[in-house]
């Protein structure tokens, strides 16, 4: 079982080596990267690659471990005990599963995406460390222990928005996506938008890559915007001259789609400015 990417998402060697080193060691794969940078993706082209099904829990501030494990309403239960209700006698009614139980119940292999762990609390790494490493956990409301049937293939992502702890880092294999040089975005755009003018490719990404240069940028912008970028500019079919020859005196044409905040907006134009005083 390796990976070797997909005609739908261009992976760098060192990535497929990370994800089958992973695969290889039974060990979930942390993979941290700018926003944009395709982690959620890999996840859903590994599981597509090896013909796996996929599971996502997508983690907010708010979500806890537990809840990646089950849920035990015991309110509904309460409820359904003044009613009368028969489905009182089995708490089993009650218990909800949660998306590690999906995968360690499944009745084959999975892909299991724990999807930018660094947005929930401090503790919740560390709340599954146990379960990730024994792949299993005990149901303390039915006296059970669940156990993965078959250890899914686990992948976690990260915007390094904190710090994760150092033991759940040592229970992980780790890959840092790096952001794209020229050529290989080049290649990402060709699979998104086949047959697309390599002039306007060109041209696109020489004025991409000079915005993400620009010193003091307070967020550069990511492949998936300059993706939405380049999209936008076939739709209004931009002719690549305009493009170069606007290139140091104003704003980027149709910049909403790369600069996602007024600072940056203000930067350009004041850089544009100054460009049409010399």
């Amino acid at each position: 079982m390796r990976f070797e990417g997909t005609a739908d998402y261009v992976a760098e060697k060192d990535l497929m080596v990370a994800v089958n080193a992973a695969i290889a060691l039974e060990r979930p794969l942390l993979v941290k990267g700018e926003p944009g940078t395709g982690k959620t993706e890999l996840a859903k082209q590994v599981a597509a690659a090896l013909g796996l099904d996929l599971i996502e829990w997508h983690v907010k501030s708010t979500t806890r471990a537990q809840q990646g494990l089950y849920e035990y309403d015991a309110v509904s239960r309460l409820r359904d005990s003044q009613l009368g209700d028969e489905r009182f006698n089995d708490i089993k009614n009650y218990i909800r599963r949660g998306k590690l139980w999906e995968a360690f119940a499944a009745d084959r292999k999975t892909v299991l995406l724990i999807d930018e762990i660094d947005k929930a609390d401090i503790e919740f790494p560390n709340d599954l460390l146990q379960e990730l490493d024994k792949m299993e956990f005990f149901v303390y409301e039915t006296g059970e222990t669940v156990k993965a049937v078959h250890r899914p293939i686990v992948i976690i992502t990260s915007n390094n928005e904190k710090e994760l702890p150092d033991a759940f880092l040592r229970r992980c294999f780790f890959h840092y996506i790096r952001f794209p040089d020229a050529e290989t975005l080049a290649d990402i755009v060709e699979v998104h938008y086949p047959g697309i003018k390599k002039n306007l490719v060109s041209a696109a990404l020489s004025q991409f890559y000079e915005i993400r240069d620009v010193p003091g940028l307070k967020k550069k912008p990511s492949t998936s915007e300059a993706l939405d970028w380049i999209r936008l500019l076939v739709s209004d079919d931009v002719a690549p001259e305009d493009l170069r020859s606007e290139a140091k005196n104003a704003l980027p044409r149709l910049h909403g789609a790369l600069l996602k905040n007024e600072q940056d907006v203000h930067l350009f134009e004041k850089l544009a400015f100054m460009a049409r005083r010399q």
